[in-house]
């Protein structure tokens, strides 16, 4: 009869309050909340049922959130992890100045966003700003509004996305890359196995592990952009950059509506656990733990 030991109870007892604390609890009531009208002045909340849910129907603005966030997150989730997945196996290499290069791809991740915004508001200056300059100066290109006009505003901020979350998940890489026995590269080296082809049916299957995490974690954050939203564009022109999270800030904290804000909460959360869902089934049956 195996004996109940409680220790292994009491250590996970302080991380999973602050998880229920700061996690579960706040979904929950902002689920709650989502049930309920935003109390004006003196007149308290009532209660609201599924009206919140039914207003995003007819919110023409949330569709084109959703719509730009399905395309921010579509695109800044491959191509963050196929950039830390080369510089990682770029920087694993016996290389000179390996530890330079390693600082040089990891540095973005240790700014601010705020500070990355700002930075990446000079390149992005029309007339003024380094990319003008050189298209310009290089091909004779015209002065291009990037982060003024429709078509350009959402890609210019993904491009400071990805530069800014790559170096990240290369240190997940990293760590995998230097997990892998070295054997195994000798091996396939005396196979007649070129690098490529190594890359391609060794190594990519031994980090699959890591592919899951660094993908669910770049999910997470492409859902959760808000701040270099506010330095750069603060939405616009005309929504093109207005993503989930800055519009459930823009009806809560801007027009002070605070049911439909946690409505729009909850379709935040549902989305994430949705897609994790889907990744976990999709990803995992190629993934082998050791």
């Amino acid at each position: 009869m195996r004996r109940f030991s409680l220790t292994p109870y009491l250590l996970l007892a302080p991380g999973f309050a602050l998880l229920v604390a700061f996690t579960h609890f706040p979904a929950i009531l902002a689920f709650w909340q989502s049930l309920f009208t935003t109390p004006r002045g003196r007149r308290p909340a009532q209660w609201a049922g599924a009206d919140n849910y039914l207003a995003m129907l007819d919110d023409p603005v949330l569709a084109k959130v959703l719509w730009n966030s399905a395309l921010y997150a579509a695109a800044t989730v491959p191509a963050a992890i196929a950039l830390a997945f080369l510089m990682a196996l770029w920087v694993n290499g016996r290389m000179p100045g390996r530890a330079f290069a390693r600082l040089a791809f990891f540095t973005p991740t240790i700014l601010p966003m705020v500070a990355a915004a700002n930075i990446w508001l000079f390149f992005y200056t029309p007339g003024f700003g380094l990319l003008d300059q050189l298209l310009h100066g290089a091909f004779g290109l015209p002065s291009t509004n990037w982060l003024g006009s429709d078509a350009t505003a959402l890609w210019a901020v993904v491009v400071v996305a990805v530069w800014k979350e790559a170096g990240f998940f290369m240190i997940f890489y990293l760590a995998a890359f230097q997990a892998v026995p070295p054997a195994l590269a000798e091996a396939a080296r005396l196979e007649g196995c070129g690098r490529w082809s190594y890359v391609r049916r060794v190594l990519i299957p031994l980090v699959a592990p890591t592919t899951l995490f660094v993908a669910v974690n770049a999910l997470i954050n492409a859902f959760r952009v808000v701040d270099h939203i506010f330095a750069m564009t603060g939405g616009g022109p005309n929504n093109a950059t207005n993503l989930l999270l800055f519009h459930i800030w823009e009806v809560g904290f801007r027009f002070w509506d605070t049911a439909q804000a946690s409505a729009l909460t909850v379709l935040l959360l549902a989305i994430l656990g949705v897609a994790a869902a889907v990744q976990f089934r999709l990803m995992d049956r190629g993934t082998h733990y050791r």
